[in-house]
């Protein structure tokens, strides 16, 4: 039976095979038997970067050696690459390698090159990560929501918190939560618990967050700094050596405390919903 990390690598190796077909993230997420939402999260806390990215990077230095070394036109390689046309191809491949593709085929030319990936986890030690698994009733959020591209989120999300942040009103901003997610993007709620006996704020929705289990893992530090950091830890450490357990749903879940006097005293809560297996 193959662990974790062969199951993650069967992925990667699954986008190299099909570098000049059509890649969808539903396709490759399920060869690491997981869903698109945690794939994109494990796959960005792993590698520093996104599926696409990858992806690109990937393309634009096969492209780039196809042209030193075949005869081929720019056009049917742009189209093999999965570029509908040689402007958009070209654009793409001056943003990666600073020339255009007519240029790489001069002599001596500077081309850049991305090996693929590997995946090996390596024991640094010492890093403690407090966490607990606790049992929760369902329960219903209020707040404002607005969808986001799952490529761009990490960018997008904290000018979405900036902007509230700027004319809050009748939020206190307690919950950060991901759902409907469909692998190429998702949902993002400003929220806080739902008092049914309170009127609902204007502008805002509710949303029911089902009942089960969920991996609560403590930040204490400055955001989003300190939420980043456990971020990573979870996919990168915690993730590989997770036994009987899996991933519950397609959503996740972020807690803030009110903030303290101090930055370095501020505790955050970052929940991960889980199965048993």
């Amino acid at each position: 039976m193959k662990g974790w990390i062969e199951e993650f690598q069967d992925s990667i190796d699954y986008i190299e095979r099909n570098l000049t077909e059509e890649l969808n993230i539903e396709e490759i997420a399920k060869k690491a038997l997981l869903s698109p939402f945690f794939y994109q999260r494990i796959f960005g806390a792993l590698c520093g970067m996104t599926v696409g990215e990858y992806i690109r990077a990937r393309r634009m230095t096969l492209s780039a050696q196809e042209l030193t070394r075949t005869d081929s036109k720019v056009m049917d390689i742009a189209v093999k690459y999965g570029y509908d046309s040689p402007d958009s191809f070209a654009k793409a491949f001056q943003r990666f390698h600073g020339i255009t593709p007519s240029e790489a085929r001069g002599a001596g030319v500077k081309l850049r090159s991305f090996a693929p990936l590997h995946i090996k986890i390596t024991l640094e030690g010492g890093n403690m990560l407090d966490y607990q698994i606790v049992e929760k009733a369902p329960f219903t959020i209020v707040g404002i929501k607005k969808r986001f591209d799952a490529e761009t989120s990490y960018s997008e999300v904290p000018k979405f918190w900036e902007e509230w942040m700027s004319d809050r009103k009748d939020l206190d901003g307690m919950f950060g939560v991901c759902t409907d997610m469909d692998g190429k993007s998702f949902e993002y709620w400003i929220a806080d618990l739902y008092m049914p006996w309170k009127d609902i704020p204007e502008g805002c929705l509710t949303y029911q967050i089902p009942g089960g289990l969920w991996a609560l893992f403590m930040c204490k530090g400055p955001l989003p700094e300190s939420m980043q950091k456990v971020n990573t830890q979870i996919w990168s450490e915690w993730l590989p050596s997770l036994q009987g357990y899996t991933f519950a749903g397609d959503y996740s879940m972020e807690f803030y405390m009110p903030q303290a006097s101090d930055p370095a005293d501020t505790v955050s809560y970052i929940c991960i919903p889980l199965k048993r297996l």
